[in-house]
């Protein structure tokens, strides 16, 4: 069983904080819970010098029935409860790969990255969900070390735990982890047209086909096709997935 030591890498270890590094931080928290009023997804903050979670966002879907008091006091330790066994390896494992790629970016360039994977969660009642986390570096060290991360959690439109793919700010390439092969490589960007993400936006706002296509001044068969064919493209069955995909992979 792992112990929440070991998602603290030797790489990334961090035994004190300057003066000048502190600064950065200064009353950053109130921004943050600020942001976690507004979103739909679960916030916290990962401070690796402290190895814990330094704070914890109200939404439920990552707290397992806790509070996020009690959620930010376990700290990984919440994980290691929590998370299916096999998938705590995966998280073990994206850790290790996932410092191995930040040695590898020019200091001045870490903060514009972020990591995406996928794995389910077992709360108190027993029962089983896929969620998705992204993280991104919040604060460095003058070494580029990350200090603290921003994580957010929502639910996963996969089928499957793992999905680790990396996002680069302001630029449409995506590398993903071949799990096979230990290996990453570019992933295949996808890209929506400006009639599949209207479909998808008034999809959002509740419209059904039968308005979407009075909205847009097109038949419900062609709404029909359009929508079968974002379905094909982003590989999922239904519109609730198609919105919860494109959601979490930055294409709206």
């Amino acid at each position: 069983m792992p112990n929440k030591k070991d998602f603290f890498s030797f790489q990334n270890s961090i035994e004190s904080i300057s003066d000048k590094e502190s600064v950065q931080t200064s009353n950053y928290l109130e921004s943050i819970k600020a942001f976690a009023r507004l979103s739909n997804n679960s916030v916290y903050i990962i401070d690796y010098k402290e190895k814990g979670f330094e704070y914890v966002s109200d939404n439920p879907l990552l707290l397992c029935a806790h509070s996020a008091k009690e959620v930010q006091q376990m700290g990984y330790d919440f994980y290691i409860k929590y998370v299916l066994k096999k998938d705590l390896d995966l998280l073990l494992k994206i850790n290790q790969i996932g410092f191995d790629f930040y040695e590898t970016i020019p200091l001045n360039e870490r903060k514009n990255y972020s990591i995406s994977y996928d794995f389910h969660l077992k709360n108190q009642e027993g029962k089983i969900i896929l969620v998705n986390q992204k993280l991104t570096p919040l604060f460095l060290t003058d070494q580029g070390k990350i200090w603290k991360a921003l994580c957010l959690v929502s639910l996963s439109s996969s089928s499957h735990s793992g999905n680790i793919k990396i996002y680069k700010k302001g630029n449409q390439k995506i590398l993903e982890y071949d799990e096979a092969k230990s290996l990453w490589h570019s992933a295949h960007a996808i890209k929506l047209s400006d009639r599949e993400k209207e479909i998808l936006q008034l999809s959002i706002r509740g419209f059904t086909i039968d308005e979407i296509a009075l909205k847009i001044l097109l038949s419900n068969n062609t709404v029909k096709f359009h929508r079968k064919k974002l379905f094909e493209k982003l590989e999922v069955s239904n519109i609730t997935e198609a919105v919860s995909f494109a959601k979490s992979n930055f294409l709206l």
